[in-house]
């Protein structure tokens, strides 16, 4: 089992920055794979970004050049820079994880990109 606590999350105007972060506990050596997921009001929960574990990432297309997503070196923590955030990356933020019999989710971390 391993358990997800997301933080970092907050109100900030249009071309602000943030970095989330999610904080893993319990099997974290049999992870496979780490990441974002987002989702808004009325939409669909789409994929941000992820990052496997021998370091190989993957962005949505609607975040490249502004987001960056790493992972401590131990395993036991996951980041999310965001720069150049618009009002449509207003959402929740939801880290995830996955080893070879299940995923994982967290509880979510609000995101709101406003003036």
């Amino acid at each position: 089992q391993v358990q997800l606590v997301e933080s970092g999350g907050g109100l900030v105007q249009p071309g602000g920055s943030l970095r989330l972060s999610c904080a893993a506990s319990g099997s974290i050596l049999d992870i496979n794979a780490m990441g974002w997921f987002r989702q808004a009001p009325g939409k669909q929960r789409e994929l941000v970004a992820n990052i496997t574990s021998n370091g190989r990432t993957r962005y949505a297309n609607s975040v490249k050049g502004r987001f960056t997503i790493s992972r401590a070196n131990a395993g036991n923590a996951l980041y999310l820079r965001m720069n150049s955030l618009r009002p449509e990356d207003t959402a929740v933020y939801i880290c995830y994880a996955e080893d070879l019999m299940q995923d994982y989710w967290g509880q979510g971390t609000q995101v709101t990109v406003s003036s």
